[in-house]
């Protein structure tokens, strides 16, 4: 009897020593999301109908939108004189009062978008000097002259798209000097006059945008002698119209593309004559449809850059002449089966080549780009590359390439020095193109000058030692989708050579445990990405190697912490630990103190919650406060356990006294 009651009270004192005392979660009842300490707030879509008394006065950017405050009054916002930013997007805003922002000297930018505006007074700009960006989109305004424009002489960009605008004409208490960006986009402008055109004159290296507006008139000599940064007339029916209008004027850059949806006239050699009359450096012709015409390109000569983007072109002519400026060429979603098919040699001083996205099955051919000796960049991506070897034969001759993209294409096999004809690269993106690589020498060996490799999901030979030996200059390298043998990162990995690299990428790689001394030669890593592996707290022992970085373990199966783990954590910059099962019960007090007293160390704390117990699942760790010491009942229990031990020690010494006397 006096046993069975010490067993159950010994079975009281360990549940009351295992149970944790849960004092509870911390409550986010704040309304508005503070992003940056008493500078930053998001209070979007909440409801509001005034701004929150809880908002400091020293807030600077504020995002308002998606609320109710269909009055702006003069006190709105003169509390927060400090505003930079603020947006008040979708409102339901109908009125704007009379100095609605006097007190904001320091507003620069204001987004009134979406906004149905009735009435805004002559002075309800007159406050914030310093403003710089002011956006009206979707307010349902008529005309320019809605806007009291006398006190915004420092305004760089002014946002006017989808309304209902049918002249670009700013008032003539407007003064333009200042202005960067004009938007107009989705209007109902029609025709361009002299006078509108006038009231810009002030302006110097203006973006003016108009696309989506049917221009179907510009007054003669109305571009005459202008000069712009870049013209936008996105979605115009005929190109001609424009190109006449645009007669002796200048521009950076001119946007005449089309959109996939919209049916427009064939661009014709007579269509584009228009440009031979203007100063253009970069056009973007995209979604139209061109005659396989080398008078096509007649009024492109002093061009920089073209974009013909989805033209539908399967093979560009091979007479094209007087390209010789040309330095970018945007080749993307055509129609081309093979490289050769573009003619690079019409184009003998390109840079940068994309052909990117190609609707068919593109074969590289051999050599195709030789005369493309200044070539830096090149994107085939997208493009589902075929090739039997790659890559020294289709890239013959381009000695200062240093940008090659080939991600997500067909198969390839790299073989011996596959880059031997490009040993200036820097840049190396193979990123869903499944890779097949002799077990030596590196196909990578002679790009000493490599900076940036991305292998992802390219099913690499991870087990091969000898696949990155050469990059002594890579610093970035991701790796990630690629399974490892076992799922263990072995302290003799293919990672060795490259120990110049500052980011790595691990990410999904299958990976259930790092080897000591699996980093030990990287010693310059700054950011390490192991998330959405299977790694636990007992396969992490390679990190020892690793100071000063940002670790990223997110989505493991990681649960308790050791204390000896704790020192290695403490020696990196940056710990992202979310979404994994961490334990939230006694067992993990070390880590989660830790955790409590280095927040300034946490990524992604909102994510870092508890696994374990149930009760606790899902409360994030910064929200949770264990006390693991012995309670009042713990103590009691303790001591009642004690005497008992003593009683009973008592018991048996006099049971076996008695006993040996009996048997004298």
């Amino acid at each position: 009897m006096v046993s069975e009651m010490a067993g159950y009270m010994c079975y009281l004192f360990l549940a009351s020593l295992l149970t944790p005392q849960w004092v509870g979660a911390k409550s986010a009842a704040q309304m508005c999301v503070e992003v940056t300490t008493n500078l930053t707030y998001n209070c979007e879509n909440l409801g509001l109908e005034e701004i929150p008394e809880s908002l400091p006065a020293t807030t600077k950017f504020l995002e308002f939108g998606f609320n109710f405050l269909p009055d702006l009054q003069n006190s709105a916002f003169s509390r927060l004189r400090d505003l930079v930013y603020l947006d008040l997007t979708r409102c339901e805003i109908n009125w704007v009062h009379e100095d609605a922002f006097e007190n904001n000297d320091d507003l620069s930018t204001l987004v009134l978008t979406g906004n149905p505006l009735i009435f805004v007074a002559d002075t309800a700009f007159q406050g914030p000097r310093a403003l710089k960006c002011l956006t009206l989109t979707q307010t349902g305004m008529t005309s320019v002259t809605f806007i009291p424009m006398q006190n915004l002489e420092n305004l760089e960009i002014l946002r006017l798209g989808s309304n209902h605008l049918s002249s670009i004409q700013l008032p003539s208490t407007f003064s333009a000097r200042n202005l960067k960006v004009l938007d107009f986009e989705l209007n109902a402008i029609h025709h361009i006059t002299k006078k509108d055109i006038a009231s810009l004159k002030q302006a110097t290296n203006l973006s003016l945008n108009l696309k989506g507006n049917n221009i179907q008139d510009i007054e003669d000599g109305a571009f005459h002698s202008t000069t712009f940064q870049s013209l936008n007339f996105g979605g115009i029916f005929d190109v001609s119209t424009v190109l006449k209008g645009l007669q002796n004027s200048t521009t950076q850059t001119l946007w005449l593309g089309s959109f996939q949806d919209v049916d427009d006239l064939d661009i014709s050699p007579v269509m584009l004559e228009g440009l031979c009359n203007m100063s253009v450096k970069a056009l973007n012709m995209q979604f139209h449809h061109f005659s396989n015409s080398a008078s096509t390109f007649q009024c492109f000569m002093g061009l920089h850059q073209l974009d013909l983007t989805h033209t539908h072109w399967k093979s560009l002519p091979s007479d094209i002449e007087g390209m010789n400026q040309l330095k970018k060429l945007v080749l993307n979603q055509n129609e081309f089966d093979n490289l050769c098919q573009i003619n690079a040699a019409s184009f003998p001083s390109l840079t940068h080549l994309y052909v990117k996205g190609n609707m068919h099955k593109l074969d590289l051919g051999t050599g195709c780009l030789g005369k493309l000796k200044n070539l830096q960049h090149l994107d085939l991506s997208h493009s589902k590359v075929v090739s039997h070897t790659c890559c020294n034969a289709q890239l013959r001759s381009l000695s200062h390439l240093q940008h090659l993209n080939l991600s997500n294409n067909e198969p390839q096999t790299l073989q011996g020095e596959a880059f031997g004809e490009c040993p200036q690269l820097k840049v190396l993106d193979f990123a869903f193109t499944h890779l097949h690589t002799d077990a030596s020498p590196s196909p990578f060996q002679n790009l000493h000058l490599l900076q940036v490799l991305n292998l992802s999901n390219c099913l690499v030979e991870t087990s091969n030692p000898q696949l990155l030996v050469g990059l002594q200059g890579l610093q970035y390298l991701d790796l990630g989708g690629n399974p490892f043998q076992s799922g263990i990162l072995t302290k003799d990995n293919l990672l060795h050579p490259v120990d110049s690299l500052q980011v790595l990428i691990l990410s999904s790689c299958g990976l259930t445990a790092l080897e000591r001394q699996a980093f030990g030669g990287l010693g310059r890593l700054r950011y390490l990405d192991l998330q959405h592996n299977s790694l636990t707290s007992l396969g992490l022992a390679a990190l020892s190697d690793l100071k000063e970085t940002h670790l990223n373990l997110a989505a493991n199966s990681i649960r308790i912490i050791p204390p000896n783990l704790l020192p290695v954590f403490s020696q990196q910059s940056i710990i992202n630990l979310s979404h994994n099962p961490l334990d939230c019960t006694c067992s993990n007090i070390h880590f989660l103190t830790w955790y409590r007293e280095n927040l300034h160390k946490i990524s992604d704390p909102e994510e870092t919650t508890c696994g374990d117990p149930p009760a606790l699942r899902g409360v994030k760790l910064s929200s949770v406060t264990l006390s693991c010491a012995l309670s009042a009942a713990g103590i009691f229990f303790l001591v009642l356990f004690v005497l008992m031990g003593i009683s009973m020690f008592t018991f048996l010494i006099r049971h076996c006294i008695i006993r040996k006397y009996e048997n004298i």
